[in-house]
Formats: structure tokens, C-alpha cells, sequence
């Protein structure tokens, strides 16, 4: 059975393995857990899993943005989305972004955008089937370097 809710700190050694499937690295605990308490402490940031039979499988991050454009209404940013290579193609990602996608609704949200790596071709497919559109805007990134 699959079940889509807010991640808790009880999932924080699984939702590591998670990203480090993402990103081909975990991050270092004890930092990794303050970061999740600061996210969890702030009401702006979303962070869903999806629990197959209890197993964290699936993870996105949502965040959202107040502006000041129009009649300034919110937008949500949608970061870190991953499902294990154990749990793919089962619906799990289609579930995630639901999920995040009703929320941004409730909480009146103007737009969602999201960013993806260049190569991750089967990632876009799957976007584009969720109704995200590729609207040709450049993408730009600095990576700043620790002093």
C-alpha cells in the first residue's frame, strides 16, 4: 500500500539514501539532520515522501515563494524529486506531484516550476505527462564555493 505524507526525522537515514540515488552521494548526517529541522521548523518548505508498506520510496521537495508580481500571489518552486530505482514506474512519482501539486493549490499558488538536468531525458517525460510544459527559458546556476 502506498501512502504520500510529510516526512519525519524517523525516515531521515532512508530519505539520505534517497538522495544519495539522486545525486550519487548522501549527505553528512549530522548536518543533514539540523538542515531537515530547519525545514521541518518552517511552514514555507514541504517535504512529501511516498511509503511504500512503510518504506520511504519517494521524496520531492516543495517551497513557497511569496512575490510581489500582479496581484502577488505565491508560487511553489519543486526541488529534489526522486523515487528509488527499487520503486519506479509504479506510480509513486505521479502520486508525489499530486500531492505537492493540491497543496500549492490550497495554499493559492499562482504557478509551480521546477528545474531538471539536462540528461535526465526520462524524468522530462515524465513531467510533460503531468501537464509541466518546457517553456525555453535559460537556466542559470552559480556554485558558490565555501570560504
Amino acid at each position: 500500500m502506498v501512502t504520500i505524507k510529510e516526512i519525519e526525522a524517523d525516515s531521515l537515514t532512508e530519505l539520505n539514501e534517497l538522495y544519495r540515488e539522486l545525486t550519487g552521494a548522501p549527505a553528512e548526517p549530522g548536518k543533514f539532520a539540523d538542515t531537515f529541522a530547519a525545514i521541518k521548523a518552517d511552514s514555507r518548505y514541504i517535504l512529501l515522501g511516498a511509503y511504500v508498506d512503510g518504506e520511504l520510496m519517494g521524496s520531492l521537495m516543495g517551497i513557497l515563494c511569496q512575490d510581489l508580481i500582479g496581484d502577488c500571489r505565491p508560487f511553489m518552486v519543486i526541488e529534489n524529486v526522486v523515487v528509488s530505482s527499487r520503486a519506479r514506474r509504479q506510480g509513486l512519482g505521479k502520486q508525489l506531484m499530486t500531492a505537492i501539486e493540491n497543496i500549492a493549490h490550497e495554499r493559492d499558488c499562482y504557478y509551480i516550476i521546477l528545474v531538471s538536468g539536462e540528461k535526465r531525458k526520462e524524468a522530462h517525460v515524465f513531467y510533460e505527462k503531468m501537464g509541466y510544459r518546457d517553456e525555453k527559458v535559460e537556466g542559470y546556476r552559480k556554485h558558490l564555493s565555501s570560504h
